[in-house]
């Protein structure tokens, strides 16, 4: 399976998710817990080599050392000890293979059930349980078959396991020599408050939303006070920032709609997610978007932002 495989249109909110699940050990019985994930973030499944298991010297307990997968010498966490399941082990166990912020990784789990295309209306933000524990890892949830798959956020758990302190890279310097509106949509709580940061710093008004549908919600009372006032929605946002993956609504919908809107239209609209890379730049620009900045490139997003707002005709 290979995410070159599933074809979406850009901008109907839709997303496929592989789901798979995490056997844990109850006494004598065992409980499952089903996850899922965003296909476009995976590679391949493969099959776990046996004796695989962690070291002493791990970085982090959930670290299971590296493994060969033709050309790649493959780092493997073991999703079950960085969520604090006690996992029942079996033979032939799955190694899902995925690649954002361009970095590989192998997540080693009980199993692998199908492959599900959603809506992202139908993905409800996680309850104020979930968003409350210490890992802050599950994005969301969605019913599928009559149980609950859970969302995880993959990119925090490479975050937590990073021993190189690269979260302090991620402040920025860049000070615009104006003052700019920026809205931003991010259903991550730690990212949203380290964009607000970066924008403020930056010499940017901003105001926040946790999810594409939101952000939608605030852009439609300007519209409507633009239109009371005599107006233009220029003149509330400089510029619309937004994640891609979001529950409710997505980042290629709210740019799809923004750009379809006569009167929004006119607000540039910047990406900014792990999914960005060469190979699916076309997702943006199938729904106008005016830049597209990837995850990596998080010092770089202000200057970016600042520059289209600049270049912006008014």
């Amino acid at each position: 399976m290979s995410q070159q495989d599933i074809l979406l249109e850009t901008g109907t909110n839709e997303l496929e998710i592989i789901e798979f699940f995490i056997h844990e050990k109850k006494g004598d019985s065992q409980e499952t817990h089903y996850f899922g994930v965003n296909v476009a973030k995976v590679l391949e499944v493969v099959e776990a080599p046996e004796g695989l298991t962690g070291s002493e010297a791990a970085a982090h307990p959930s670290f299971l050392g590296t493994i060969p997968l033709r050309d790649l010498i493959l780092p493997v966490v073991d999703l079950s000890v960085w969520l604090k399941v006690d996992r029942a082990q079996d033979v032939n166990e799955p190694i899902i293979v995925t690649e954002f912020n361009g970095v590989i990784t192998g997540f080693l789990v009980s199993g692998v059930t199908q492959i599900h295309r959603v809506n992202w209306s139908e993905v409800e933000p996680p309850s104020k349980y979930f968003s409350s524990m210490d890992t802050n890892c599950i994005t969301g949830t969605v019913k599928i078959n009559e149980r609950f798959v859970l969302m995880l956020d993959l990119e925090q758990v490479l975050a937590d396991l990073d021993e190189s302190g690269s979260t302090q890279a991620n402040l920025s310097d860049v000070v615009s020599d104006e003052r700019y509106r920026a809205l931003i949509a991010d259903d991550s709580t730690s990212v949203r408050e380290l964009l607000r940061t970066n924008f403020t710093n930056a010499n940017f008004e901003v105001d926040l939303a946790g999810d594409g549908a939101e952000a939608w919600r605030k852009l439609q009372d300007v519209k409507t006070k633009a239109q009371e006032e005599g107006k233009r929605p220029l003149d509330y946002y400089d510029v619309v920032v937004s994640d891609v993956e979001m529950p409710q609504m997505d980042g290629y919908t709210l740019t799809r709609r923004i750009k379809e809107d006569p009167v929004l239209k006119e607000l540039p609209v910047t990406l900014f997610s792990s999914l960005i890379s060469k190979s699916v730049l076309h997702k943006g620009k199938a729904v106008m978007a005016d830049a597209q900045v990837t995850k990596p490139e998080f010092n770089g997003l202000t200057e970016r932002v600042i520059e289209l707002v600049k270049s912006w005709e008014r």
